[in-house]
C-alpha cells in the first residue's frame, strides 16, 4: 500500500507540473485579426505574439495569472484565468483607444519629428548602459515559397524555382526550432538550440536559423543586410543620414505614440523606408515596419524585403525585443522565383543575469544533442507560433511527397556531375562520364560515391578511366573516416594509379574548360604524367584554432606523352609536344598545422566557420621530408610552406580579401613538385591569381606571393555620383599581385627544362567592373614590371569557370 501510495503521489506531481496550453485569437471590435498583437503575462517576463491571423499560443504552468494582449492603436485587454491542466481559449477584443491626442501642428522652422529622434537616440544610448548581460528563449519558424517543390538528398538541395508569374508561389519547406541565448558585453554571445524540426524534404542540419543571431535589432547603431551594413533608424548620425516626419499620433492605452516615416536623405544611399514608433513619455523605440529601399536592394533582385519587429519594456524598463518577421520575395531575371519567411517570437527574459566569462567559447550557436529527438510532448509544452492552415497543409503535402520512392530517373539530370541513388550512394551523371586531353584522347570516366554514411563520418570515392588513345586504365581511391563529436578528426587513405595535372595546385579550372577548348580551338593549356602510389593522412582539431596533421606520401612518376591530334577544329595544327617530368619515386613524411581564428557553428554533425562580416585570417603551414636513407626515397629534400588568407574590414562594410603564400625548398626537389604561380588563359580569368601571367610560366622552390583584391561594390561610383555607373550600379574591384620566386641550386639540376623565375620582385595591378545580376566580371590588368609578353590584358572572371 505504501508503495502504490508513493506511486500515485509521483503521479500527481507530474501531472500536475504539465502545462497548460492556452489558446486563442486577437481582433478588433469589428471581428477582424490583429496580426503580431503582443500577449504577455503580468508581472512576469512570459509572453508571446499572435501569427498573421491574430492566432496566438501560450504554454503556462497551472495557476493564477493575468492575460494582457496589446496592440498599436488599441486599449489593452487584460483577462484572469486559473486554468486547469487542459487547454483553454482566450479570446480578446481590443478597443480603439479613444483618449484626446494633440494635434500636430508644424511651425516653420526645425521638422519636429527630428527632435523626437534626438530624444530617442539619447535614450538608446541610456538602454545601452543600463544593459550589461541578457538571457532569452525564443521560438522560430523559417519559410520557403517556391513554384515547386524541393526534392533533398543527404548532401544537396534541388529547388524547382522557375516558372512564369502565373503560377503561384506555395509552401515548399518549413523549418522550425526553439533556442536559448545569452550575451555578456561588450559581444560576447552564445544560442543554444534546444529542438529543431523540419519538412522531411530538407536536411536537420540546416537548421540553425535561431532567434537571436538570425534576426535584426533594431536598437543597434548598424543593421547589416545583404553583407551590407545599414545605419539603424537610432543610429547617432541618422539624423543626418534619413529624413523623418510625423504621420500621426497614436496610443497604445493611455500613452502617446508617434508614428514617424523615415527614408534616406539620398534616394542612392542603402537604408531603410517605412515607419518607426516612438512613445512620448520616455521615447522609446516600440516597434518598427520597415522595407529595404531600392539602393539597398543592390540590382533589384528582390521584389520585396519587409521587416516588422516589436518592443517591450522588461526590468529596469529595458526595452528588448519580442518578435521579429522578415518577408522576402523575389523574381531573379524571370527565371528563378521563391519567397522567404521568417517569425520568430522571444520570451522569458533574464536581464543582468551574472554570466561567467568562461561560459562564452567560440561555438557562437550549438545544436545539443537531443536536438533532434524531441517528441510532440515537447514541442506541445513550448511557445510557438500557431500554424496556419496552409502551413498545415505544407507540413502533410511535403511529407508525404518525401515517402513516395524515388526512381533513378527522378534524380537523373544532364546539368549534374553526379545521380543520387538514395541518400549516401551516386555515381557519375552524364556530365561528368567524359574528357579529353592529348595524352588520353577521348576518355571516358566512372566514379562511385559514398557519401555521409555511418552517421555522417564516413566519406568514399572509386574513380576509373579509361583513354582511347593511351589505352590506360586509371583508378583513384579515397576513404575518410571522420571521429569526434563534430567529426574534427580525420582518417584519410588515397591509394591511386592515374594521370596527374602537372602544377596542378595553381590550376583550378576543372575539366570542362580545358576539354572543351581542345576540342574546340586545339588549345591545350595543360601538361600531363603519370603517377601511382598511396597518401595516408592523419588530421585533428586538438584546440577549437588549432588542426595539426601528420602523414605519408609514396608515389612514383613518369613521363606523359602526346597520343592525340584530335579536333573538331584546327586539324591541320599539332598539339604542342606534353612536358617530361623527372621519373622518380618518392617517400615522404608530412606534418602540417592550421590556426583558423573564427567563431563556428556546432550543427549537430560539424563545426562549421563563420565569418559574420568581420576580419579574420587563417594560418596554415607544412612541411615535407623526403629522405634517401631512412625512407628509402629517391631524392633528399624538405619542403617548407606557409599560408595566410582571410579579410580586412576596411569602411562601410567593405572588405580586403588577401592571400598570402611562402615556400622554402632545401635539397632536390623534383621538376613536378615545383610551384606555379597561378596564371590564366588568355581572356579568362581567375580572383587571387595573377592576370598578366599564363598557366605554369613562372616556377619557384623558394617563393613569396601576395594577392590583395578589394571589391568596393558600387560605393565610389555611388558616392562620387557618377552618372550612368551610378544608376546602372556598377560593381567595382580592384587587385594587387606581387611575387617573388627562385629555385635552389640542387633543384636546378633536376630540371628536364629551362624555367622561369621572378628573382627580383614583380607587380601588377588593375580593376574589374561588374553589374550585380551578370555573374561576369571584366577586368583590366597592367604589369608594373617584367615587361614583355602580356604588359596589358583584358579578361573576364567568373565563379562559372
Amino acid at each position: 500500500m505504501r508503495a502504490l501510495f508513493i506511486l500515485f503521489c509521483l503521479f500527481y506531481i507530474s501531472a500536475g507540473a504539465q502545462q497548460v496550453l492556452i489558446t486563442g485569437t486577437i481582433t478588433d471590435e469589428s471581428k477582424n485579426p490583429l496580426p503580431f498583437a503582443n500577449v504577455r503575462v503580468s508581472s512576469t517576463t512570459l509572453g508571446t505574439s499572435a501569427n498573421r491571423e491574430g492566432k496566438y499560443e501560450l504554454k503556462l504552468n497551472p495557476g493564477e495569472y493575468k492575460l494582457i494582449a496589446s496592440y498599436i492603436g488599441y486599449v489593452s485587454d487584460t483577462i484572469e484565468i486559473n486554468p486547469a491542466r487542459i487547454g483553454i481559449e482566450v479570446n480578446f477584443i481590443l478597443k480603439k483607444t479613444n483618449i484626446n491626442l494633440p494635434e500636430i501642428t508644424i511651425l516653420p522652422g526645425e521638422n519636429p519629428a527630428l527632435e523626437i529622434i534626438r530624444k530617442a537616440i539619447l535614450r538608446k544610448k541610456e538602454r545601452s548602459k543600463l544593459l550589461n548581460s541578457y538571457e532569452f528563449k525564443a521560438y522560430t519558424k523559417g519559410i520557403i515559397k517556391t513554384p515547386g517543390d524541393i526534392n533533398a538528398g543527404n548532401s544537396s538541395i534541388g529547388i524547382n524555382i522557375g516558372g512564369n508569374d502565373t503560377i503561384p508561389l506555395k509552401i515548399s519547406a518549413i523549418i522550425e526550432n526553439q533556442s536559448e541565448g545569452f550575451y555578456k558585453k561588450p559581444d560576447k554571445y552564445k544560442e543554444l538550440i534546444l529542438a529543431r524540426k523540419q519538412t522531411a524534404n530538407l536536411p536537420s542540419s540546416i537548421n540553425v536559423l535561431t532567434g537571436g543571431r538570425s534576426i535584426q535589432n533594431f536598437y543597434n547603431e548598424t543593421v547589416n543586410f545583404l553583407g551590407e551594413d545599414l545605419p539603424g533608424p537610432l543610429a547617432d548620425d541618422a539624423i543626418s543620414y534619413y529624413y523623418y516626419f510625423i504621420v500621426r499620433t497614436l496610443a497604445i492605452n493611455n500613452t502617446t505614440v508617434y508614428e514617424i516615416h523615415m527614408a534616406p536623405d539620398d534616394e542612392h544611399d542603402p537604408g531603410f523606408e517605412g515607419n518607426i514608433y516612438i512613445t512620448e513619455n520616455n521615447y522609446d523605440l516600440i516597434k518598427v515596419d520597415l522595407e529595404l529601399n531600392r539602393a539597398a536592394n543592390t540590382g533589384g533582385i528582390f521584389d520585396t524585403v519587409s521587416i516588422f519587429q516589436q518592443f517591450s519594456d522588461f526590468a529596469d524598463s529595458i526595452v528588448m525585443p519580442v518578435d521579429y518577421r522578415l518577408y522576402v520575395t523575389a523574381n531573379y531575371l524571370n527565371l528563378a522565383r521563391f519567397g522567404f519567411e521568417l517569425s520568430t517570437i522571444l520570451y522569458d527574459y533574464k536581464i543582468n543575469p551574472d554570466i561567467k566569462n568562461d561560459f562564452f567559447d567560440m561555438a557562437i550557436i550549438k545544436v545539443v544533442p537531443s536536438a533532434d529527438e524531441r517528441d510532440s510532448s515537447y514541442w506541445n509544452s513550448i511557445q510557438v507560433i500557431p500554424n496556419t492552415p496552409e502551413e498545415e497543409k505544407a507540413y502533410t503535402r511535403i511529407d508525404s511527397l518525401e515517402r513516395i520512392p524515388v526512381t533513378f530517373w527522378d534524380r537523373f539530370s544532364f546539368l549534374s556531375s553526379r545521380i543520387y541513388l538514395n541518400n549516401h550512394f551516386a555515381v557519375s551523371a552524364p556530365l561528368g562520364m567524359y574528357h579529353f586531353n592529348r595524352v588520353e584522347g577521348n576518355t571516358l570516366d566512372f566514379g562511385l560515391f559514398l557519401e555521409d554514411a555511418l552517421n555522417k563520418r564516413f566519406n568514399g570515392e572509386m574513380h576509373f578511366s579509361y583513354g582511347f588513345s593511351d589505352k590506360r586504365v586509371k583508378q583513384n581511391l579515397v576513404l575518410e573516416y571522420m571521429p569526434g563529436d563534430y567529426r574534427t578528426y580525420s582518417i584519410k587513405f588515397d591509394v591511386y594509379n592515374k594521370l596527374n595535372i602537372l602544377f596542378g595546385e595553381s590550376d583550378e579550372y576543372g575539366d570542362l574548360i580545358p576539354s572543351l577548348l581542345a576540342l574546340i580551338t586545339k588549345y591545350e593549356f595543360r601538361n600531363y604524367y603519370y603517377t601511382k602510389g598511396f597518401n595516408l593522412k592523419l588530421s585533428g582539431e586538438v584546440f577549437p584554432v588549432l588542426t595539426l596533421s601528420t602523414g605519408f606520401k609514396n608515389h612514383t612518376d613518369h613521363s606523359a606523352i602526346t597520343r592525340s591530334e584530335f579536333s573538331f577544329l584546327n586539324r591541320d595544327r599539332n598539339y604542342p609536344p606534353n612536358q617530361v617530368v623527372y621519373d622518380s619515386h618518392v617517400n615522404a613524411l608530412t606534418a602540417g598545422f592550421r590556426l583558423d581564428f573564427r567563431n563556428y557553428i556546432e550543427d549537430g554533425y560539424f563545426r562549421r566557420r563563420i565569418s559574420e562580416g568581420k576580419s579574420y585570417i587563417i594560418i596554415g603551414g607544412d612541411v615535407e621530408l623526403s629522405d634517401k636513407k631512412f625512407l628509402k626515397s629517391g631524392l633528399n629534400y624538405t619542403t617548407y610552406q606557409i599560408s595566410a588568407s582571410g579579410s580586412i574590414n576596411t569602411f562601410s562594410s567593405q572588405q580586403l580579401g588577401y592571400k598570402v603564400m611562402g615556400m622554402y625548398n632545401r635539397g632536390s626537389l623534383h621538376y613536378q613538385s615545383l610551384y606555379a604561380l597561378p596564371g590564366n588563359i588568355d581572356v579568362l580569368f581567375q580572383s587571387f591569381s595573377f592576370r598578366t601571367l599564363n598557366v605554369n610560366e613562372i616556377f619557384g622552390s623558394r617563393l613569396l606571393t601576395v594577392n590583395l583584391e578589394h571589391n568596393f561594390q558600387d560605393l565610389i561610383f555611388r558616392t562620387l555620383k557618377i552618372p550612368g555607373l551610378m544608376d546602372w550600379e556598377i560593381q567595382l574591384n580592384v587587385f594587387l599581385n606581387a611575387a617573388y620566386s627562385d629555385i635552389g641550386s640542387e633543384t636546378t639540376t633536376y630540371l628536364p627544362v629551362h624555367v622561369r623565375t621572378f628573382p627580383h620582385p614583380f607587380y601588377e595591378t588593375g580593376f574589374g567592373l561588374s553589374q550585380v545580376l551578370i555573374p561576369f566580371r571584366i577586368e583590366f590588368a597592367w604589369k608594373l614590371n617584367y615587361f614583355g609578353e602580356n604588359n596589358f590584358r583584358i579578361g573576364i572572371n567568373s565563379v562559372l569557370f
